[in-house]
């Protein structure tokens, strides 16, 4: 455990390999309502045995352990803040601040890989997939991030822009590892805050796929996916505060100027009808009836 001021902590396992080889760090929980991928965390922790292992897997299997037992949707109760929303951080802030400091100078400088691992919080219904920056001055990284994003293996893989200035705060866990010159990424599965036990299995297999590509461990269980790659996203904000009806579902085809919902007043009174700006795939979208005004509505990949 490492500990953090005087009551907070940050659990972290280290296995190392009888073999040498790269540093290879995992991240869950840092959204804590976020459940497959604690959950795949957990397996994969089990799964892994030191003499087959080439090289160090550093795993942070609850970066924030206070969402997680207070369920706690993106942020942390102790001071509000979302760790993905914090980074670099700050060593004399708040915890949530403090979590993310210590990631990013104690674990992300001795990282050769740094994946970090997401799913749809309590309101988010989500297509999985498993998305990269493309940092165009650092080659080398990107076609590393790139292999491995192919060789998770699944149907969707997401290729994010990567604009930030040198000294720009990257916001991001894995966009910060980006920012330190890293080769990172991230695997998103789950969504609306349960446990689909295909998602926990599709990122544990996800997760294997990349040890064996890095050749650091043995895995042959892939199956045959026809993979998809998106590279331009479309961000749809709600315009208003009020509740949301919507037919449309994570992974659906859309078409530009397509009506995707209705957002209502509590007395069903039409505030605004919502629709697409752009053809694609809904790659994340809120899936709860209540919405509120200038949050994420709808994430279109194209």
């Amino acid at each position: 455990m490492v500990y953090l001021g005087s009551e907070d902590s940050l659990a972290v396992t280290m296995i190392k390999g009888k073999h040498d080889g790269p540093v290879f760090t995992l991240v869950a929980g840092v959204h804590g309502f976020e459940y497959p991928p604690i959950l795949a965390i957990q397996d994969l922790m089990k799964r892994i045995q030191p003499e087959k292992l080439h090289g160090t897997l550093v795993i942070l299997p609850l970066a924030n352990e206070a969402a997680f037992y207070g369920r706690s949707v993106f942020t942390n109760p102790k001071d509000g803040k979302n760790l993905n929303r914090v980074f670099p951080g700050k060593a004399g802030g708040s915890i949530t601040e403090q979590i993310a400091h210590w990631i990013s100078k104690e674990v992300i400088p001795v990282s050769d890989v740094f994946l970090d691992i997401h799913g749809g919080d309590a309101s988010e219904d989500l297509l999985p997939f498993v998305c990269y920056y493309n940092r165009k001055d650092t080659p080398d990284q990107v076609a590393l991030a790139h292999r491995l994003t192919k060789a998770a293996n699944f149907e969707y893989n997401v290729v994010y822009p990567y604009t930030l200035s040198p000294d720009a705060p990257s916001e991001y866990a894995f966009k910060e590892a980006v920012q330190q010159g890293k080769t990172a990424l991230s695997i998103e599965a789950g969504k609306l805050g349960n446990v689909q036990p295909a998602m926990v299995a599709m990122i544990t297999e996800g997760v294997m796929n990349m040890l064996a590509t890095m050749e650091m461990y043995p895995f042959d269980e892939k199956r045959h996916v026809n993979q998809k790659w998106l590279k331009e996203q479309v961000y749809l904000k709600c315009p208003s505060t009020g509740i949301f009806y919507s037919n449309i579902k994570s992974g659906d085809k859309v078409a530009e100027g397509q009506v995707l919902g209705v957002i209502t007043n509590v007395f069903g009174e039409k505030l605004a009808d919502i629709s697409a700006p752009a053809s694609g795939t809904v790659l994340y979208k809120v899936g709860t009836p209540p919405v509120n005004k200038g949050e994420t509505l709808f994430c279109i990949g194209k």
